[in-house]
């Protein structure tokens, strides 16, 4: 299926690849009449089995500039994301597992594709159409990122596509009609392109054949220090929003929309992440959406800058999306042991998860989040990597 396609290398060369893992900027030995363009290339390998035996591969993904992604089958997880400092030295700067028994011992969404409903919807119920949908309650006494076997737990689908920006691979999963409590047979389509921009964009499309509730977004854990390297509380964070959605204590959104002006909300300008953090509503950190700025319906626009002046990385991300959740890994503890074998603790990442708002089907005057027969779900988030 893919031997027409100079840009894939097979499994034959995987030992010659093994150094990917790492970032490395080495060439892969290539098997007769392959050859490496500009464009970048994609390489795939068995990443293990599920409890089930179900197989599971990872695809990395190379572009023209030496950034490397690694993205794999199960969930739809990212789990590297190698990016060169101000210096040139690159480091993989987003937290996860070597393998894949880190993932399935059980993780708090390490890079994952959640859905089918990202972020909490209160009491695990809603109402649509004049019908009530009772959903599994996993979060306290609310549903979070989709229930018990979201869209992070599954079996996706993939494949390497053509792709000019550069190298990308396609995932496809198809969740039926009452899955999680969901109404809807929901075939969804998420495609990861590292750009030759130094961009790592993620295009999301579904379409439904009953109505139903949408909210995909990937739930990266970044530290732009390099995974592992303590805390992100000196990264300055920027987000392009004037207001933000309160919330009451089990972290659903009371429906208000709150101005950020004059509270540690306010990330109009750069701010160090610690410098306010103890003052965060709700007393642990960060974990709220901001309602973002938005030029157009579906337009993508800035949303959020993070730096770490340290090692002058810094990440854009730009998004179609309304609101952007700033979560700040208040419950990591050090239990973790992440892929450079240091302990993931509390305040070790940031993560940056582009969305429409928790609650929204329980909150009519929020944007809305039914997607009909007919209709398809296509929203675009984009992490573009800078060192400065």
């Amino acid at each position: 299926m893919h031997a027409r396609n100079p840009l894939r290398l097979t499994l034959a060369v995987a030992a010659s690849c093994a150094l990917l893992h790492t970032g490395c900027q080495t060439k892969p030995k290539l098997t007769p009449g392959q050859q490496l363009v500009m464009n970048g290339y994609v390489y795939v390998e068995p990443f293990g089995k599920t409890q089930d035996g179900a197989a599971v591969e990872i695809y990395t993904l190379k572009n023209a500039q030496g950034l490397t992604a690694r993205v794999m089958t199960y969930g739809a997880i990212l789990t590297e994301m190698h990016v060169p400092d101000k210096a040139g030295n690159f480091a993989d700067v987003t937290l996860g597992f070597n393998d894949l028994t880190g993932y399935l011992k059980g993780h708090p969404f390490f890079g994952a594709t959640t859905g089918r409903y990202a972020n909490r919807i209160a009491g695990g119920k809603f109402s649509l159409d004049g019908k009530d949908y009772k959903l599994a309650v996993n979060n306290g006494p609310n549903s979070l990122h989709g229930g018990l076997k979201g869209f992070d737990k599954v079996i996706w689908k993939a494949r390497e596509i053509e792709n000019h920006l550069g190298p990308s691979v396609r995932f496809d999963y198809t969740s039926v009609d009452g899955e999680e409590g969901y109404p809807g047979t929901l075939k969804v389509v998420v495609v990861y392109t590292l750009t030759n921009d130094n961009e790592l964009r993620i295009d999301y499309s579904a379409e439904t054949d009953k109505a139903t509730v949408v909210n995909l977004t990937n739930h990266a854990y970044w530290n732009l220090a390099g995974e592992g390297e303590g805390t992100i509380l000196d990264h300055h964070l920027q987000v392009l929003a004037t207001q933000f959605t309160p919330v009451d204590d089990t972290s659903i959104p009371t429906g208000e929309l709150k101005k950020v002006e004059s509270t540690p909300m306010d990330f109009l300008k750069p701010h160090a992440l610690g410098e306010r953090i103890a003052q965060a509503p709700n007393g642990n950190g960060y974990d709220h959406n901001f309602v973002l700025r938005k030029t157009g319906e579906g337009t993508l626009d800035l949303a959020a800058v993070l730096k770490d002046p340290k090692s002058g990385r810094a990440m854009q991300v730009f998004t179609s999306e309304p609101g952007i959740q700033l979560y700040t890994a208040n419950h990591l503890d050090g239990s973790l042991t992440g892929k450079s074998g240091k302990k993931y603790v509390k305040n070790g990442a940031a993560c940056l998860e582009t969305q429409h708002f928790p609650d929204s089907p329980n909150k009519p005057a929020f944007p809305s989040t039914v997607l009909r027969p007919g209709q398809k779900y296509m929203t675009t988030t984009v992490h573009r990597f800078l060192a400065e």
